[in-house]
């Protein structure tokens, strides 16, 4: 190999084990969507995992075992579950209040949920909440968190097989490169996917929620009071996260559909 030029095999080689990661991976398929996805962990290793991160955090949290505010979880918590349907039939279910003026809430994979009592003033109401857990639900029955493992995974390799290919070239000139690379894989493929997954986690939590019997558009009420009670957002091409305008609007056009979920459920009478 002469100095200064660029080795094709190792990125023929990234390239190879990028494609056998993929198509040797576990594929999904969301039931509401119809949307399919590579992950890169089995849901006994997402469970284990998750777990495993939820009694850590418990741990190190205070957390509330009675009162208003724990009821009021419950008994979102218990409403939502069963409006999952048959993409969540194996989680075992767990919620947990942990006081903090953090306005947040998350659920683990295998659908291990926290709320921190900072977001219930944002939420307002019960139907506040159900948007709010709805679309945190939604992330672990979607198993976005293994999505994206995978898709770093396959990052990395290419990364990795760039940075060799270019282990004749100035050490410098290597440096800028990997830079751009690595640049470009972060706010061209990661964060867009990311940012994909939050919008998805959207559409399915307000389906979650009118199953339940919580009207959807409660959800729209809760991200205008979230983007008045928010600092200044990074521009969307650097964040994880939709804009507060565009995912208000983005919750606007899955309104129907939603409603239309809500409406069954009272003509029925029962939330299902």
């Amino acid at each position: 190999m002469r100095r200064g030029r660029i080795a094709i095999v190792p990125l023929l080689i990234a390239v190879v084990v990028i494609g056998f990661k993929y198509c040797t991976a576990e594929k999904v398929t969301n039931p509401l969507t119809g949307k399919t996805a590579r992950v890169a962990l089995s849901s006994a290793q997402e469970e284990s995992l998750g777990l495993q991160a939820y009694q850590e955090v418990l741990s190190q949290s205070d957390v509330v075992q009675s009162g208003n505010d724990y009821d009021l979880v419950k008994r979102v918590a218990g409403r939502l579950a069963p409006a999952t349907g048959d993409a969540a039939k194996e989680f075992r279910w767990q919620v947990s209040v942990v006081r903090s003026r953090e306005p947040n809430a998350f659920c683990l994979p295998g659908g291990k949920i926290v709320v921190y009592t900072g977001i219930l003033p944002l939420a307002k109401n019960e139907a506040g909440l159900a948007a709010v857990m709805g679309h945190e639900m939604a992330h672990a029955v979607a198993r976005h968190g293994s999505q994206r493992l995978l898709r770093t995974s396959l990052a990395q390799t290419f990364l990795a097989g760039a940075s060799l290919s270019m282990g004749d070239l100035d050490p410098g000139q290597r440096q800028t490169i990997m830079a751009v690379l690595g640049a470009g894989a972060q706010y061209g493929v990661l964060l867009p996917f990311s940012r994909e997954h939050e919008t998805e986690a959207d559409e399915l939590g307000l389906i979650y929620m009118a199953r339940a019997g919580y009207d959807p558009r409660e959800a729209v009420s809760f991200w205008e009071r979230m983007s008045q009670a928010s600092r200044s957002q990074p521009p969307p091409y650097l964040s994880t996260h939709p804009s507060h305008e565009r995912r208000i609007e983005d919750l606007q056009n899955f309104i129907p559909k939603a409603l239309a979920e809500y409406e069954k459920v009272n003509k029925s009478g029962t939330p299902r």
